[in-house]
C-alpha cells in the first residue's frame, strides 16, 4: 500500500475514533438527562448548546412587526445659536485654583471608582459600608458602563480601555431579573455605551456592538399591537413567543424618556427602526398634550394601552415625569433642529408649568427671586397646587436655560436663574448645606395679598406668623398616620404649636414640612448650576457649585 494512501486511511480512522470518543464523553449521563428535562423552555432558547445557532435578540420573531418605518428627519438646515458663554482667558491665579479643585474632584472619583473595582467589578453597584455588591439593574455592570464617559473625560484612558475590554464578559441574555425596567436599562446601559462610543471618537467598536445588541433586546419591548412600549417588561415571555400589550398605567418618564438613546442608535447605525419606535411615542404624546386635565402638560400616569391620557389628575416636573420634559430640548439639539416637533411640545409645556406648577416660596430674604416646581392635582374641574419641592425637579433650571439658548428665548434665562436659585436656597437653608429629597414650602400666593394702586398683589414679605400658619396647615393631626409629627394639644396657641413642630422636625425658615430628609446622590441641582454657568459665565455659580461639592465630601 502506498504511503500516501496509508496516511489518508490512518487519518480518517483517527478522526472517527476521536469523534466517537468525543460523542461518548459528551453524551449526558442519566442524571444530566434528568436535569436537561427540567430545564426551563427559556433556557433551551437562550443557551441551545453545541452545534446549534447561538441565540441573538435580533432573531426573535415579532408578533406585530412594523411595515413602514419613520425615518430620521432630513429637513432644511437649521442654525442653532451658540450655547456656551464666550469666556475671557483666565488669570494665572485662577488657573492654579481651578487645577487644585480639579484634582480634588478627580481624587473623589478615584476613591469611588477604586472601591467599585475592588469590591463589585462587573456588578451593578457596591454598598459603600459593607463593600458587598448588588445587582438592581440586571447585573450587567451598571456602574462600569455608566462611568465610561466620565473616565474618558477625566483623561483616564488606561482605566477606560481596561473597562471597555471587560465589556466582552457582559451578556445581555443572562440576568436574574424576570422583569426588566426598559427606562432604567436604556438610560444607564444604552446611554452609557453610546456616550462612551461618541466621546472616545468611535475608537472602540465593541461599544457600538454592545449598544446594538442591547438595542435589539429593548426594541422587543415595543412589539405590541399599538407599538407602545411595555415599560416593565417580562422579557422571557416575549422570547417564548407570547403576546404582550402596553399597560393602562405607565409612568410618563418611563415612556417618554427613550428618545435620545434610540435616536442616537439609529443615527450611528443607519437603521431607522429605533427612531421609528420612539417617533410613534412622541406623536402620541404630542396629539394628547392639549387634551389632558391640565392642557400643555402630561399626567404622571398615562394609559399607553388606549392612548387616553385624560384620566390621571397629577401633574409635576418631579419624579416619574421629570426626564420626559428634560429630553425635549435635548432631542431638538440631537436632531439638529430639523423638526420643530420637540420645540412645539416644550414651549407649550413650559407655558403651562409657568402658570400652574412653578411657585415662589415665602423666604426670609425678600430680595431673592426664587422659584420651585410643585405638583398640581386636578379635582372637580379645579387645579390645586401642592407646594412640595423635590430634589429631582432641580433639573428644571438647566433645562430652561438650555432651551432659552437653542429656541431664541433669552428672556427665559431669568426664569432659569430663579429655578436654579430656588434649589440653591433649599441647599443653603439646611444645617448640612444639602437639600432634602422632599419638602414643602409656603407659596407666596397663599399669603394674604397686599394692594398697590388699588390692585391686589402677591405678597412675598417675610412673615413669621404666615410661616407658622403654613406649618400648622401642613401638620398631620393623626399621630398614627404621621408618627414623626408632634402631638400638640389644640388648646395651646398657634405660636407654641408651630414652634414645637419647627423644633421637632428641624424646619428651616420657609420650610413647612420635610417629608424625606435624605440625600441620595442626586446630581440635578449641581448639573443645573453647571449648565447655567456655562451659558452665562457667572463665576458666582462656579463658586456655589464648589461649595456644594465640598459639602458632599
Amino acid at each position: 500500500m502506498r504511503p500516501l494512501r496509508r496516511g489518508i486511511i490512518v487519518s480518517t480512522l483517527s478522526f472517527l475514533f476521536f469523534f466517537a470518543l468525543f460523542f461518548y464523553l459528551t453524551e449526558p449521563t442519566p442524571a444530566q438527562r434528568r436535569r436537561q428535562h427540567r430545564l426551563r423552555p427559556i433556557d433551551k432558547i437562550l443557551h441551545p448548546g453545541w452545534f446549534k445557532p447561538r441565540f441573538k435578540w435580533k432573531n426573535v420573531q415579532q408578533l406585530h412587526p412594523v411595515e413602514t418605518f419613520t425615518n430620521l428627519p432630513t429637513g432644511d438646515h437649521v442654525t442653532i445659536p451658540r450655547i456656551q458663554h464666550d469666556f475671557f482667558p483666565e488669570s494665572a491665579n485662577r488657573a492654579r485654583e481651578r487645577e487644585r479643585r480639579l484634582r480634588a474632584i478627580e481624587e473623589a472619583f478615584e476613591h469611588s471608582w477604586n472601591g467599585y473595582k475592588e469590591n463589585a467589578w462587573l456588578h451593578d453597584e457596591v454598598n459603600p459600608l459593607t463593600g458587598q455588591s448588588k445587582n438592581p439593574f440586571g447585573g450587567w455592570g451598571a456602574t462600569l458602563v455608566d462611568s465610561l464617559d466620565t473616565l474618558w473625560i477625566m483623561g483616564k484612558k488606561k482605566e477606560f480601555a481596561n473597562a471597555v475590554s471587560s465589556l466582552k464578559k457582559i451578556d445581555f441574555t443572562r440576568t436574574r431579573l424576570t422583569e426588566v425596567n426598559v427606562f432604567e436599562t436604556t438610560i444607564r446601559y444604552l446611554g452609557g455605551l453610546l456616550s462612551a462610543y461618541d466621546v472616545s471618537g468611535h475608537q472602540y467598536p465593541i461599544l457600538l456592538a454592545k449598544a446594538i445588541d442591547l438595542g435589539e433586546m429593548l426594541y422587543l419591548a415595543f412589539d405590541t399591537p399599538n407599538r407602545m412600549p411595555v415599560t416593565r417588561w417580562k422579557w422571557q415571555n416575549t422570547v417564548l413567543g407570547h403576546s404582550q400589550e402596553a399597560k393602562p398605567s405607565s409612568l410618563l418618564a418611563e415612556v417618554g424618556s427613550l428618545t435620545l438613546e434610540f435616536t442616537r442608535l439609529s443615527q450611528l447605525t443607519g437603521n431607522p427602526k429605533w427612531y421609528d419606535a420612539i417617533a410613534r411615542v412622541t406623536d402620541l404624546l404630542e396629539a394628547s398634550q392639549n387634551h389632558t386635565k391640565l392642557p400643555g402638560l402630561w399626567p404622571t400616569m398615562i394609559n399607553t394601552y388606549t392612548g387616553d391620557f385624560t384620566r390621571d389628575t397629577s401633574f409635576t416636573l418631579g419624579g416619574m415625569a421629570d426626564s420626559m420634559y428634560e429630553y425635549l430640548p435635548k432631542q431638538h439639539l440631537l436632531l439638529g433642529g430639523q423638526t420643530s416637533q420637540y420645540q412645539r411640545m416644550f414651549t407649550s409645556a413650559l407655558q403651562t408649568a409657568r402658570e400652574h406648577v412653578l411657585f415662589r416660596p415665602l423666604a426670609p430674604d425678600e430680595t431673592q427671586r426664587i422659584l420651585l416646581p410643585g405638583t398640581v392635582r386636578h379635582s372637580a374641574h379645579k387645579n390645586t397646587l401642592h407646594p412640595e419641592a423635590e430634589h429631582l425637579a432641580c433639573f428644571a433650571g438647566g433645562m430652561v436655560a438650555l432651551a432659552a439658548q437653542i429656541f431664541h428665548t433669552p428672556s427665559n434665562l431669568d426664569l432659569a436663574r430663579e429655578l436654579v436659585d430656588g434649589c440653591l436656597w433649599a441647599y443653603d437653608s439646611m444645617p448640612t448645606g444639602i437639600m432634602p429629597e422632599l419638602f414643602t414650602a409656603l407659596p407666596c400666593s397663599e399669603v394674604p395679598t397686599t394692594t398697590k394702586n388699588g390692585k391686589p398683589m402677591q405678597n412675598c414679605t417675610w412673615s413669621t406668623e404666615a410661616w407658622h400658619e403654613g406649618i400648622l396647615s401642613r401638620a398631620h393631626p393623626n399621630p398614627v398616620a404621621a408618627p414623626t409629627a408632634a402631638v400638640i394639644p389644640v388648646t395651646q396657641n398657634h405660636t407654641l404649636r408651630a414652634e414645637h413642630l419647627i423644633s421637632q422636625n428641624a424646619l428651616p425658615p420657609g420650610f413647612t414640612s420635610i417629608r424625606d430628609s435624605r440625600y441620595i446622590l442626586r446630581p440635578e441641582a449641581i448639573e443645573s448650576v453647571f449648565v447655567l454657568y456655562r451659558i452665562t459665565g457667572d463665576e458666582g455659580l462656579r463658586e456655589k457649585a464648589w461649595e456644594i461639592g465640598r459639602r458632599w465630601c
